[in-house]
């Protein structure tokens, strides 16, 4: 039962460097920044002026004007990647395969904006002002449970919540449920829409993001000295995860296969990852156990690499624990947060689709905006310039507040 292997099948983007796959890949090996100046509001006097927004998607194309008005963004963004990989995969979630079909799809916090919103309601106008699609909007599973409905997939669904980590866990739960042959094919991923007043007051005030405001397309800026924070970005990221044999018997073109995973928490500290690294290390470590690789055989890891001091600084040390100092040297590391913000719990897919697409083009995406080397982030991120370089296994890690660590690892599908 547990030797059903994993495959990626189809993938869904809808982020700051665009809504369709190949743009946004196109623009992640030119090493284009999505970062700018907030449109969404005003954000004079707020810490942090810059975001990821998601400027290029025709709404119109996947939701009515009615089903908008009714769905927090999350779940807009959500519902497209979802479409998206769908199409991507060929697949026909029909009734044949309906129960043997399922969707983990998560947020790391949810319809935040819908949340402002009835909360003004309440505030200035009392009680019953407020719009009964309030609690169906904000929930993080809706956009799993939208997903299941458009596609008729009755399988096994529910949504994630674990901040950063969130989307990648999904993965990692749906590869589990193909393996336990409770399903056949799982689409997974996550959505965030958390650029928002109270979603970048809030991150503001702990002192979490960029001040960088005169300069936003260099504002995210991971392992390099001078970075003073992460910048937050709109988008969502969902993939078509199928059996192999599955796959193979109706001629799907396979992008890679997930060959393992590796989860654990840190028990430290709210926010901080724990010092030296230990469960982000653990995480690489139990990730490539599970998919029976040797550390040498690693060519690329997609880092987490969120552009703030502490985390730049510890991920790299966990790299080195794991990897030893001569083979962390040889391995090519880049955080494409440099280029997309941070998604927050759309980034874990969103960057597994990147190692995919690394390996299916023999392209490694670079690290943008490094400029100035730090003693204690002094690996090889691929500064600024991608590389071409046939990588045939992955690493892609997420870590989220509460010490929630996960790496998935990816191979070449052969």
């Amino acid at each position: 039962m547990f030797d059903r292997r994993v495959v990626i099948t189809g993938i869904g983007v809808v982020s700051p460097l665009g809504s369709q796959l190949e743009t946004f890949w196109g623009r992640i090996c030119e090493g284009f920044s999505g970062v700018r100046r907030i449109s969404k509001f005003d954000p004079s006097g707020f810490a942090c002026e810059t975001a990821g927004e998601v400027i290029e998607l025709d709404l119109e194309y996947f939701l009515s004007k009615k089903e908008q008005r009714r769905l927090d963004e999350y779940s807009h963004f959500a519902v497209a990647a979802g479409d998206m990989a769908v199409e991507d995969s060929g697949i026909d979630p029909g009734k044949e395969i309906a129960e043997r079909f399922g969707a983990i799809v998560g947020s790391g916090v949810g319809g935040l904006h819908t949340l402002e919103i009835g909360h003004d309601a309440l505030v200035n106008k009392g009680p019953t002002s407020m719009s009964p699609f309030m609690i169906p909007r904000m929930i993080p599973n809706m956009a799993s449970g939208l997903i299941a409905i458009r596609h008729n997939l009755r399988g096994p669904n529910y949504g994630v919540v674990s901040a950063c980590a969130t989307s990648a866990h999904a993965i990692a739960d749906a590869c589990r449920i193909i393996r336990c042959n409770e399903a056949d094919v799982m689409l997974a991923g996550g959505s965030e829409a958390a650029v928002c007043p109270i979603g970048v007051a809030g991150f503001g005030c702990m002192r979490a993001l960029s001040k960088r405001n005169d300069s936003p397309e260099t504002a995210s800026r991971p392992f390099d000295k001078n970075r003073d924070g992460f910048v937050m970005g709109d988008g969502a990221g969902v993939m078509v995860l199928e059996e192999l044999e599955h796959a193979k018997k109706r001629g799907a073109t396979i992008y890679a296969e997930v060959a393992g995973f590796g989860m654990t928490c840190d028990a430290h500290h709210i926010t901080q990852p724990a010092e030296g690294g230990d469960g982000a290390g653990r995480a690489m470590k139990l990730a490539m156990a599970s998919a029976e690789i040797n550390a040498d055989e690693v060519g690329y890891i997609n880092a987490h690499g969120t552009s703030t001091a502490l985390n730049d600084q510890i991920e790299t040390a966990a790299i080195k624990e794991v990897f030893g100092e001569t083979l962390a040297r040889k391995l090519m590391i880049s955080s494409t947060k440099s280029m997309t913000a941070h998604m927050l719990g759309g980034a874990g897919c969103v960057e597994a689709a990147v190692c995919a697409m690394a390996m299916r083009d023999g392209v490694v995406p670079p690290t943008i905006n490094y400029e100035t080397p730090d003693p204690d982030c002094d690996l090889d991120y691929v500064p600024n310039i991608a590389r071409e370089v046939k990588v045939d296994a992955c690493l892609s890690n997420s870590f989220g507040f509460g010490g929630q660590n996960i790496c998935l690892a990816l191979k070449r599908f052969n």
